[in-house]
């Protein structure tokens, strides 16, 4: 067997069909483009795009790509396929013309059988048409987004997806490893088989092997069965993520037919509603992350690059698990979990029979559902990262009797899938009970407009209030009582109100915050440890995404803004702990010494040409535009609200040394308010009278020098790899011009292109394909792509600063 990265070679274009070119239409021009790509994060935003706000104003639009393939007559007889790990939507995959495969599912992985339709010997084309309109809540992209695989098996093989290694026996001197292979014999002769395995360790030497005869008739296929025992097994755990290796050979006497590796990890999990989750015994809170399947200025490409320091810069910040909001995640994206110790909340649809979007699943899902499960399990199932398959996000039909039984079904076929895991499910009560609600709604909508005061913020600031009391009403109890029973884990979206609750009411259930507001952190964190039953949280959002506009700014009453969004050209929701860059914000530390891992303060200051507006909306997504800077260009003497962030019992508040505020710590915060002057503000923190951590900001000197740091010299050089250069306008201490704008040009010589350049602005109309873009809050990054070996030069360009040059190898 072989499997081959199958991404170079390709081009794209808005799709014409050959009728439209008959009847006089301009068909577009192929490009060049190197998988995995997205074919909407270029195109032009607009204000006009039907519900923008929902994809960052981004259009849709139908894409074709294709791409000759030769096929060496010696592949006659062989069993090829395409493997596509994501395609977003309908894609519809064709060979020489001949429809070979679909997928309706913009997420799933699936796997195209090709052979029958090349011609052998002879030049061949693949082409792929998907589409987007419509169909989706946030900014999906479009287009061949996630790897492809070319693969090729004799037709004796292991099947596609056929191997399963299962842990279920561990102690500390040896550990139970069992194999499930399925092997498939597609010839017209019976073939009588040898399945070797063998295990290697963390540090890559053998440790374990085992084999097993099989006979297959023709035609037929069987499961070959082994077990292997490893001493002294290394566990998998967020803070030890060992892996081994498995490598299995398929033989027909001397001959090898086929071949297959995959890694694993030897952990085991428990669950109880007084001890709560366990990872290898120990009890373990999940301190969660929700995280769109975007890259920001990459769009929806999925690359092992980005994933892995999407997932690094997540745990740096303290979270230990991610929820993939509300899709199942790319392989590359779970192969980073599996390395860096992150654990995973896989989930399946955000709608199941009832549509949420004009053209989404809904209509594909009584049809496609089952295949689509099937795939996340059969993708997800040898990841020790995965512990929880959610079947849902906010499903309306879980506040029905005939809707739960869609929750009973898709249970229930996870778990004959794969019973190592647990279910769960985003329920949120007020969803389940919109039917009712919807008219509620109403009213109070008309009835803002209508108040003399507070209007639209007075509603938007009961919101989480209101939401909390129907979440916790009896009719919401009784409607969302089967849904929930059908579940390992209650999952639960801003209900935090329900967890004591529950522990009375339904003394065996297991519940865990999968979305939860960032401002009820401190409320949320105290009832996750103070409850068994309670096993984590997951807040919206750990990463800021694009689409969802705006549902996380704080909007001014003189701004002339008053809803969630507010409209063109706003790009992204606001409302992550990072923003869509990597860099983290404020609510990021704050939630760090919550969670008990921070000691040292944290300052964040808001801009003084805030203080005193008026907020007209601030939405529980929203934390404030609140930075940790203390560079104020024309302040000097303004009054400014200093807020520090720690576990202390007191807040000592210094410039130059002198005392300008002293304040109790309430809620992890102390809000001091103050004068601005340049200088270096100091926070000291206080336990019972003694000093107990101390954070320093410095005004940033006049100088201004442009910095670019690459995250790492080395790159691979096969097109599969991502270069990040972190771009920022410092003084010459390095300290960050955050009131400094500038545009940034970036020029790459040698064997690479410049992928994206963007910032973490979540309001913006400037491309993420353009070579040139502005800094926001001082900063700016650049991400280059290898296209071969050699040195790469990156040089980054700004008026009134040296050019900042920066250079890679590739290999």
């Amino acid at each position: 067997m072989t499997r081959e990265i199958f991404t170079t070679g390709w081009s794209f274009r808005p799709k014409v069909t050959a009728f439209m070119e008959l009847g006089g239409s301009a068909a577009s021009a192929w490009a060049d483009v190197t998988l995995p790509h997205d074919a909407l994060i270029g195109a032009e935003r607009r204000a006009d795009v039907p519900r923008g706000e929902t994809s960052g104003h981004f259009p849709g639009g139908a894409f074709e790509y294709r791409k000759t393939f030769h096929a060496a007559s010696e592949l006659r007889g062989s069993r090829i396929l395409l493997e596509f790990d994501g395609v977003y939507r309908d894609a519809a995959v064709f060979v020489n013309g001949n429809l070979a495969g679909q997928r309706a599912f913009g997420y799933s992985r699936f796997f195209v059988q090709i052979d029958p339709y090349l011609q052998f010997g002879a030049d061949n084309e693949i082409r792929v048409e998907c589409r987007t309109h419509l169909d989706s809540r946030w900014y999906a992209g479009a287009g061949i987004y996630r790897d492809v695989h070319l693969v090729v098996k004799n037709p004796v093989h292991i099947a596609t997806d056929g191997v399963v290694v299962t842990t279920p026996d561990i102690e500390s001197d040896r550990a139970v490893v069992e194999i499930a292979v399925e092997v498939q014999n597609s010839s017209a002769l019976t073939s009588v088989l040898e399945l070797t395995a063998d295990v290697a360790g963390p540090d890559g030497a053998s440790v374990a092997t085992a084999r097993s005869p099989i006979t297959l008739l023709p035609g037929t296929r069987g499961t070959a069965r082994l077990r292997a025992y490893v001493p002294t097994p290394a566990l998998w755990s967020v803070e030890a993520p060992n892996l081994y290796s498995l490598q299995l050979a398929l033989r027909e006497g001397e001959r090898v037919l086929d071949d297959h590796s995959a890694s694993f990890g030897i952990r085991s999990l428990q669950l109880d509603p007084q001890r709560g989750l366990r990872i290898n015994g120990v009890s373990t809170k999940l301190r969660g992350a929700c995280i769109h399947s975007d890259n920001g200025p990459l769009g929806a490409v999925s690359m092992r690059a980005a994933e892995e320091r999407k997932v690094a810069r997540l745990k740096e910040a303290g979270f230990n698990a991610i929820r993939s909001a509300h899709n199942p995640m790319s392989t590359a994206l779970l192969e980073a979990c599996d390395r860096l110790g992150m654990l995973v909340m896989d989930e399946t649809f955000d709608m199941w029979t009832q549509g949420k979007s004009d053209f989404d699943y809904a209509f594909d899902f009584p049809e496609w559902w089952e295949r689509d499960v099937e795939a996340m399990v059969a993708r997800d199932i040898n990841h020790p990262s995965v512990i929880f398959y959610s079947i849902g996000n906010e499903i309306p039909e879980t506040g029905s009797p005939i809707g739960s039984t869609w929750g009973r079904r898709l249970a229930e076929k996870v778990r004959s899938l794969d019973s190592t895991r647990y279910v769960t499910n985003g329920i949120n009560g007020f969803v389940s009970m919109i039917d009712t609600i919807v008219p509620q709604m109403q009213a109070r909508r008309d009835a803002a407009a209508a108040a003399p005061e507070g209007g639209v913020n007075t509603m938007m600031a009961g919101f989480g209030q209101m939401m909390s009391h129907i979440q916790t009403s009896a009719p919401a109890t009784q409607r969302t009582e089967e849904s929930y029973a059908v579940l390992d884990v209650a999952g639960m979206n801003y209900a935090e109100a329900r967890y004591e609750l529950d522990r009375e009411l339904f003394p065996d259930r297991i519940i865990v915050g999968t979305e939860t507001w960032p401002t009820s952190i401190v409320g949320n964190w105290e009832l996750v440890k103070d409850n068994g039953h309670v096993i984590g949280d997951f807040t919206w959002t750990g990463w800021d995404y694009l689409g969802e506009t705006g549902i996380g700014a704080t909007r001014y009453s003189d701004s002339g803004q008053s809803g969630f969004s507010g409209g063109f050209p706003e790009l992204t929701a606001w409302c992550g702990d990072i923003d869509i860059v990597g860099n983290r914000r404020p609510v990021s530390y704050f939630r760090e010494i919550v969670f008990g891992l921070r000691s040292d303060p944290f300052i964040a200051v808001h801009p003084p040409e805030n203080h005193g507006r008026e907020i007209a909306v601030a939405t529980p997504w929203a934390w404030g535009d609140a930075i940790a800077s203390w560079t104020w260009s024309g302040a000097d003497g303004l009054p400014v609200t200093v807020d520090v962030y720690s576990d202390a019992d007191e807040i000592e508040l210094l410039l130059d040394g002198a005392t300008i505020g002293r304040s109790r710590v309430e809620g992890f915060r102390a809000a001091i308010e103050t004068t601005y002057r340049p200088g270096t503000l100091t926070a000291v923190a206080y336990v019972e009278g003694a000093e107990s951590g101390r954070v320093e900001l410095t005004t940033a000197g006049t100088s201004l020098v442009l910095e670019a740091e690459p995250d790492r010299q080395a790159l691979r050089a096969d097109g599969t790899d991502l270069g990040y250069l972190a771009i920022a306008l410092t003084d010459e201490n390095g300290v960050v011009r955050n009131g400094v704008a500038r545009s940034v040009t970036v020029a790459v010589e040698g064997p690479a292109i410049l992928q994206a350049l963007g910032s973490g602005n979540p309001v913006t109309t400037e491309s993420f394909r353009a070579a040139t873009h502005t800094t926001f809050d001082g900063r700016a990054l650049a991400i280059v792509r290898p296209t071969g070996a050699g040195e790469i030069t990156v040089t980054a360009m700004a008026d009134g600063c040296p050019p900042a040059v920066t250079t890679l190898i590739a290999r």
